[in-house]
């Protein structure tokens, strides 16, 4: 029996992919408009989603949905802390803060954890799937942008872990298809998904402001005014 939940969720968050991909924030990081700090402070805001989810997952890791979709190898907390310590130095937890987006983030998944640990299936879809698609082009951007040398700052887009990020991804949707799930759950999973893309959305929206204080808001609007029709649309995510 397969539930198709890959594919629901493919499907079924495709408007949310273009969205985001339309965002200010990431037209602008796209077209190689990434100021450093404001990078740092990108990387500081997911490491506190990042250390939520994984200590969910982990926590959950022998639950019957969570454990068929649990690879440790997907994990991202150690690497965002060695691109932390790489912008600010040692002393980095006490220079990052968590913006306002991400505090509600960080409780809807602690939220899930301790009612309905299944729907963080969602979560870990939205950020990893991304993380092994889009994100190795924005690693790219910021190593060129930034002059970074290697893996240097952009550690977290690093899976040295998954050499062939294909085959993974593949795998990946297969666990995902194999769970034993009903229709009314898997729909409950892919509306977590679109939650997800939605809070990541409020979170680059805060983002979006501080580059417009950087750049000025007549550049930004000459770099964000036109709608791409959405890449990820178009590909396997």
């Amino acid at each position: 029996m397969s539930s198709n939940l890959a594919e629901k969720l493919r499907c079924g968050t495709q408007q949310a992919h273009t969205a985001i991909e339309n965002m200010g924030f990431m037209k602008c990081f796209v077209k190689g408009v990434v100021d450093r700090n404001c990078f740092a402070k990108f990387l500081g805001n997911l490491y506190y989603i990042y250390s939520e989810l994984e200590t969910a997952l982990e926590h959950h890791k022998d639950h019957s949905l969570i454990s068929a979709v649990y690879f440790r190898e997907l994990n991202r907390k150690a690497h965002l802390e060695k691109d932390l310590e790489f912008y600010y130095s040692h002393n980095w937890r006490g220079q990052i803060t968590p913006a306002k987006a991400t505090l509600a983030y960080v409780s809807r998944i602690r939220e899930l954890s301790a009612k309905e640990p299944q729907l963080l299936i969602g979560h870990a879809y939205t950020r990893y799937m991304g993380d092994l698609s889009g994100g190795q082009m924005l690693q790219k951007v910021a190593q060129s942008v930034l002059k970074l040398s290697e893996y240097e700052g952009t550690s977290f887009y690093n899976f040295e872990q998954i050499p062939d990020k294909k085959a993974f991804k593949d795998k990946y949707r297969q666990a995902l298809d194999s769970l034993p799930i009903n229709d009314a759950t898997a729909d409950r999973i892919v509306a977590e998904a679109n939650h997800a893309f939605r809070l990541n959305m409020q979170m680059a929206k805060e983002l979006e402001e501080t580059l417009i204080k950087l750049i000025g808001q007549v550049m930004f609007n000459s770099l964000t005014n036109t709608n791409n029709p959405g890449n990820t649309e178009l590909s396997k995510a």
